[in-house]
């Protein structure tokens, strides 16, 4: 032992005749080990009572064992289901979770961002969207050697550096749905201007133009993730030019903004109007009726996030990359009324 009498990391290492970063594998939970070396140095590091230092071991990296999720993001339930992700991924290992908010319309969010990697020098960073669509925030980590993963609905970057949803496949697949049930004026409620929602636009208009049925500017209507939109923009649609028989919005607050939209109005869901969301968050399988929507993997793509981070070369790069949305079926959608 050395002279504090406290076991290293080296001790651990000449014990189990293992290398230094075998030992490292094995306190972070690498997918790379055996059962029998991991077991070999688990016996060691609690046979002579080895506590790893993360103070230390930072202090010889120049890095705070530290993943930083940095979003600019108002959707509450998005944020809590990033951040079960990443914990699931660290959970275990000497790593923590740190939550940042930005303002991607500010004219300096790349110089605050350096200043925040350069204070708190985070081992890594997952990119939210819709920041995580700026390359300047993935050459900025290249430049300070941090490491980053991007969560996008589009391939940007290379596989180790993203994780990825096919949300134009699955709006496509949502669409087709209604369209299947009998609807022919289905109406969007997209959201803000950025990559995501730019795809789920496209599988929208690919589903309808695939079906043969047109698409107008009345028939779509913008808004900010918030229920408030969703209310605001399912009145539009619903006062507009002619009533569509229904919605697909973006995300699950603002097809729940549209739902109390229709019951202002005095329409009944679903009979008078369809709608489906996008999320599958847990208030819609909580309200009345139940809200059909596409379950969004945040949680699976969060997770693949940090297991990148973490273990980096260790893992298979596309890991996490092109994972599946699905379409969940509940309450808020049936055929059209008949004319």
């Amino acid at each position: 032992m050395n002279d504090s009498n406290k076991p290293t990391i080296n001790d651990v290492a000449r014990l189990a005749k293992v290398s230094k970063k075998t030992v490292s594998r094995v306190i972070n939970k690498s997918p790379l080990l055996s059962d029998k070396t991991r077991q070999l140095v688990e016996s060691v590091i609690a046979e002579i009572g080895y506590v790893p230092n993360p103070q230390a071991r930072a202090l010889a990296l120049r890095r705070n064992f530290i993943i930083a999720a940095i979003h600019d993001n108002p959707n509450a339930q998005f944020l809590v289901n990033v951040q079960q992700g990443i914990l699931e991924g660290i959970a275990g290992t000497e790593f923590g979770l740190m939550v940042e908010p930005v303002d991607r319309n500010s004219p300096t969010i790349v110089d605050d961002i350096r200043g925040f990697l350069e204070r708190q020098r985070p081992y890594g960073v997952v990119f939210l969207p819709p920041i995580s669509e700026n390359d300047e925030l993935a050459s900025l980590c290249e430049a300070l050697g941090t490491l980053y993963v991007r969560m996008v609905s589009r391939e940007l970057d290379k596989p180790e550096h993203i994780v990825m949803s096919n949300d134009r496949e699955a709006v496509y697949g949502a669409v087709q749905h209604l369209i299947a049930m009998g609807h022919e004026k289905i109406a969007l409620i997209e959201g803000p201007d950025s990559l995501s929602p730019a795809e789920r636009r496209a599988g929208y208009e690919q589903a309808m133009a695939d079906a043969g049925l047109p698409v107008h500017d009345w028939m779509i209507a913008t808004g900010g993730y918030t229920f408030e939109t969703g209310v605001e923009a399912g009145l539009a649609l619903i006062d507009g030019k002619e009533r569509p028989t229904a919605i697909f919005a973006s995300n699950d607050e603002m097809a729940i903004g549209a739902v109390i939209a229709a019951r202002r109005r005095g329409i009944e869901i679903p009979r008078g109007l369809s709608i489906v969301g996008f999320d599958d968050t847990p208030l819609s399988s909580h309200i009345w009726p139940s809200l059909t929507t596409v379950r969004w993997p945040i949680v699976e793509m969060a997770h693949a996030a940090a297991t990148k981070i973490i273990h980096g070369d260790e893992v298979d790069a596309n890991i996490g990359v092109g994972l599946p949305s699905t379409l969940i079926e509940r309450d808020s959608v049936v055929a059209p009324p008949k004319r």
